[in-house]
């Protein structure tokens, strides 16, 4: 058995992609490269818009300008591979590589939800107690989210990358996705991956439920205390400030849902693949146009560096 994974460790993996179709790779490769750099540019113009203009120096703006940041990595640890192997013929990745992929695309992943955590704790101090928003939502406590978010999205990966490490391939090297993820992966080793199935889903539901939670529990009370708002025009001012964030965390936590909190047995090729484009590539790319087509600060200040850059 470590014969045989050992040499799975020496030829590495080959990363099926999105498609098999010879005629559906190019095509593919320009879809998503034009994607992937409307998100570098977005992403990286959200970045600098909130860095330039000393009025969006808030925490909400501060937790937006890192999920822009984190949205940046998170897509470099995909895409450009994908890219790569659309136009190979081996459409390979080695083993190391495979790992650390995986470890990367975990991490950030994760901090990306408790980011988004993060944004739904500062609009739920905002409407629900605003007399205290300085206090509850200092620069020290925002940085402290920012830290916290990081180490618990890196102690994630820690625990399961090196019990991946561990499993034996010993028949096809096949991935079927278009990068390395956990299930597919598993999918694919010859080992006993009840205890690997048994810590993935028992530590991400701590970890990708205890944000989500947070998020729901926010919306809740901000729900709450929007509706005791006597006018219209007040309950939709205050609904208007968490609708961007809202459209967010429902096309990532829905299709991360679909795709992670199901039994091994329940991984459909085609349709986790489909729901895992989503989160992994068409929320980072729509984050700037959510958080800029309806926001007016941003808006201002968008236009604001454009002149800059254009004097």
């Amino acid at each position: 058995m470590e014969t045989k994974n050992y040499s799975s460790r020496a030829s590495g993996f080959t990363l099926l992609g999105l498609s098999s179709n010879p005629q559906l790779q190019k095509p593919l490769f320009a879809v998503f490269l034009i994607m992937y750099l409307v998100t570098l540019v977005g992403n990286g113009l959200i970045i600098l818009a909130i860095h330039s203009d000393s009025r969006l120096h808030t925490p909400m703006y501060f937790f937006l300008s890192n999920l822009s940041f984190m949205d940046i990595c998170f897509t470099t640890v995909i895409v450009p591979k994908m890219l790569v192997n659309l136009l190979s013929e081996t459409k390979s990745i080695s083993y190391v590589g495979c790992l650390v992929q995986m470890y990367f695309f975990m991490a950030l992943g994760n901090t990306d939800s408790y980011l988004l955590a993060s944004m739904a704790i500062d609009r739920l101090v905002a409407i629900c107690n605003p007399l205290h928003y300085d206090v509850v939502m200092s620069p020290r406590r925002c940085l402290l989210l920012l830290l916290g978010s990081c180490t618990i999205s890196h102690l994630h990966s820690i625990v399961n990358v090196p019990l991946m490490s561990r499993l034996s391939f010993c028949a096809s090297h096949v991935i079927k996705h278009f990068f390395c993820d956990i299930q597919p992966v598993l999918k694919l080793s010859c080992s006993d991956t009840f205890t690997n199935q048994i810590i993935n889903m028992t530590e991400a539901l701590a970890v990708i439920a205890t944000p989500f939670l947070c998020i729901l529990f926010s919306y809740l009370r901000i729900i709450i205390t929007v509706l005791k708002i006597p006018s219209a025009v007040g309950k939709w001012k205050a609904f208007s400030t968490c609708g961007s964030h809202l459209t967010v965390v429902v096309l990532f936590y829905g299709s991360i849902i679909y795709v992670y909190f199901r039994p091994l047995s329940m991984y459909s090729v085609v349709k986790d693949r489909v729901a895992t484009v989503v989160y992994t590539i068409v929320t980072p790319v729509l984050n700037p146009f959510i958080y800029s087509l309806r926001n007016k600060d941003m808006k201002r200040s968008l236009r604001k560096l454009r002149d800059r850059i254009h004097s």
